[in-house]
């Protein structure tokens, strides 16, 4: 009788695993207007001050997340990319790719601080690290991360990667995490020596593109287009521990360390959804119908809500409509 007892209590807890699990979805709850033309990149939240900044061609367009609002516009750039911020210093900082230059902007007033001159090209991603208190901006065409003191606002190092680099994550220890597009390769910068201290190939991954970490469990999620797979990296080992099938376009992925859920954007109008079970355990939870070229996006950590940064397209077309530029807004319902 106690044997049977405690098959049924066990039978019943993974019965009420899996049903929360499954019960977890994305709706979209309503779409955001965003002003101007062009194309969009990067979308960034600064979960101190609730906003949310979206890379607009020549500009960044900024939205209240408390009201769902567009509050201001940060224009005059050549080529918008990628959105950092450093709330201590009340500053952000913008790649302007055409420009080839970081621009330090007021976050309180959204004016433009100052555009510092980088070396190299094409400046795209950008991150913070809060262990260095230096900006890293990386330069896809230069195979190399330029660093940025946030207080001088001037041009500290650089760091020659050997490779391509797409999106980036520190951990908060002095370690930067770098996919390596063209090499398919994980790149490790070491933040106080501004080195490259190793690297680590991602096969069977291709072509990496976004990045996410869950530093509780120190696992990396890399998203591949090449193979259309997203990648379950240990930190310690640099071994790829499980590969999950994605749509194509990717060049996203998100870490909802609260509701356990890895969130790939795909280009092709999907959004793929997993369940983290364990650190080494995923399940596929759902796939999000988005929009064409819904590719980046960013997750808001206190409401769970995710937004994708998209235009309209002529049909059948890569022409985009003019004044059709949006972000959809997600909501996780249980």
């Amino acid at each position: 009788m106690k044997k049977n007892i405690l098959f049924l209590l066990f039978t019943m807890a993974l019965f009420c695993n899996a049903f929360n699990a499954s019960a977890q979805k994305y709706v979209l709850e309503k779409s955001i207007a965003l002003p101007g033309d062009g194309g969009n990149d990067y979308v960034f939240i600064d979960q101190t001050a609730k906003r949310l900044y979206a890379s607009h061609g020549t500009a960044v367009n900024v939205v209240d997340l408390s009201t769902e609002k567009v509050i201001g516009t940060i224009s005059g750039m050549k080529g918008v990319h990628g959105i950092a911020i450093v709330s201590d210093l009340n500053k952000g900082f913008i790649t302007d790719g055409k420009g080839t230059a970081v621009v330090a902007f007021d976050t309180k007033t959204l004016q433009v601080v100052k555009t510092i001159a980088v070396t190299g090209k094409g400046p795209d991603g950008i991150i913070y690290d809060p262990f260095s208190k230096k900006i890293f901006a990386f330069e896809g065409d230069s195979n190399a991360a330029v660093v940025v003191d946030p207080q001088s606002l001037t041009q500290v190092g650089t760091v020659d990667l050997g490779g391509a680099p797409e999106f980036a994550v520190a951990d908060g220890k002095g370690m930067i995490y770098n996919n390596l597009e063209d090499k398919s390769k994980l790149a490790i910068i070491d933040t106080k020596t501004l080195k490259l201290v190793k690297s680590f190939p991602l096969n069977p991954c291709g072509g990496p593109t976004g990045l996410a970490i869950d530093k509780a469990n120190q696992r990396l999620f890399t998203v591949c287009r090449e193979n259309k797979g997203m990648s379950v990296i240990d930190i310690a080992s640099g071994k790829v521990i499980q590969t999950l099938p994605i749509g194509s376009g990717v060049d996203a992925v998100v870490y909802d360390a609260v509701n356990k859920l890895i969130i790939a954007s795909n280009g092709d109008g999907t959004a793929s959804v997993f369940k983290q079970n364990g650190p080494d355990a995923y399940t596929a939870l759902q796939t999000i119908t988005t929009q064409y070229h819904a590719k980046t996006m960013a997750l808001d950590a206190s409401t769970h809500k995710i937004y994708f940064p998209v235009s309209d397209y002529k049909e059948g077309t890569k022409t985009q409509l003019p004044n059709s530029f949006k972000l959809l807004v997600y909501e996780l319902k249980n």
